[in-house]
């Protein structure tokens, strides 16, 4: 392998460092709240209606070729008891040089365990494109030749997750893995000597609860675990009031790493627009790095006329 190759490998080894440092092999979010089919297939249809989201993440603001992270969901109920929901993500580093792209569909089954209280388990299956392309590369010299397959690095890899979600009118709580599977990257056919990249199991628990302070004010702190083995534990911790059903304004932390302020406005009964903003606290942090990261979220649901409640779920 020539030196400038393995230049392209080390700074994919570096990201993927970094991924692994913090716990985020899978995309990062700061607005998990709004994005759980992107990590939990039991949420599909659980807002019992047509529902179509879009997220945008630029990570590490002000440096050239940082991550980006682009994600749509669909999901809504087939009947009362089945869901079903596509999740597509892109994630994005180095100007095009390394590019994760992720296409999931999502079945859940809801069964009533109350009057109010409803659990789904949910299943998926999809998969995993990695695209590395040596030529994007700053420092590389590609040759006078066309492309060749040792200047590409194309490995399509397919993957199964499940998950499990309770909800009511008030409290959520789920427990996930989105991709099951384990997968190698940039193996040496000798063994796993020469192995650049491994894709890990990683578990999810989410939970929430509403507080009803007022006709007028909800609150809802959240949390988020996700666990890796071999990487340490991430924790982000989120508060939320959401005032007169149209305007959210909250903060959350992620531990050792992030600190984010949320604003969220219901446009319309349909359409809710989110924005986050993290500021770095760990040794990434500063001006010395990045001017922190940016994310904008844009939901629209297709709410019946008929349907009798229509106050904007907070979840």
């Amino acid at each position: 392998m020539s030196s400038n190759k393995r230049n392209i490998l080390f700074y994919f080894t570096l990201y993927m460092a970094v991924q692994l440092g913090f716990s985020q092999q899978d995309a990062q979010y700061t607005q998990y709240m709004y994005n759980t089919l992107s990590v939990n297939p039991a949420y599909a249809g659980s807002r019992d209606v047509l529902s179509i989201a879009l997220l945008h993440r630029s990570q590490w603001l002000g440096r050239d070729g940082a991550p980006n992270t682009q994600t749509l969901n669909v999901h809504g109920p087939t009947s009362d008891r089945v869901g079903l929901g596509l999740s597509i993500v892109n994630d994005e580093i180095g100007n095009n040089t390394t590019q994760n792209t992720y296409v999931d569909a999502a079945f859940s089954y809801t069964i009533n365990t109350s009057e109010s209280d409803k659990i789904s388990f949910g299943l998926k299956a999809g998969g995993h494109l990695l695209n590395v392309d040596f030529n994007n590369l700053r420092n590389y010299s590609a040759s006078a030749n066309t492309i060749t397959d040792t200047e590409l690095y194309r490995k399509f890899t397919p993957n199964i997750g499940a998950g499990i979600y309770f909800h009511n009118n008030k409290f959520y709580t789920g427990l996930s893995v989105p991709n099951i599977l384990q997968t190698k990257h940039f193996e040496s056919t000798g063994g796993n000597d020469n192995l650049v990249s491994v894709d890990r199991m990683t578990w999810y628990l989410i939970s929430g609860y509403v507080f009803y302070l007022s006709e007028s004010l909800k609150f809802k702190p959240a949390f988020l675990l996700k666990a890796t083995p071999g990487a340490p534990l991430q924790a982000d911790l989120s508060a939320n009031f959401l005032m007169n059903d149209k305007f959210t304004l909250g903060a959350a932390y992620r531990w050792d790493a992030a600190i984010s302020g949320l604003f969220g406005f219901q446009m319309t009964k349909e359409l809710l627009l989110g924005i986050a903003y993290d500021s770095d606290i760990s040794e990434l942090g500063g001006t010395k790095f990045n001017n922190g990261s940016f994310e904008v979220f844009l939901r629209y649901e297709f709410i019946k006329k008929d349907k009798i409640d229509l106050t904007p779920r907070f979840f």
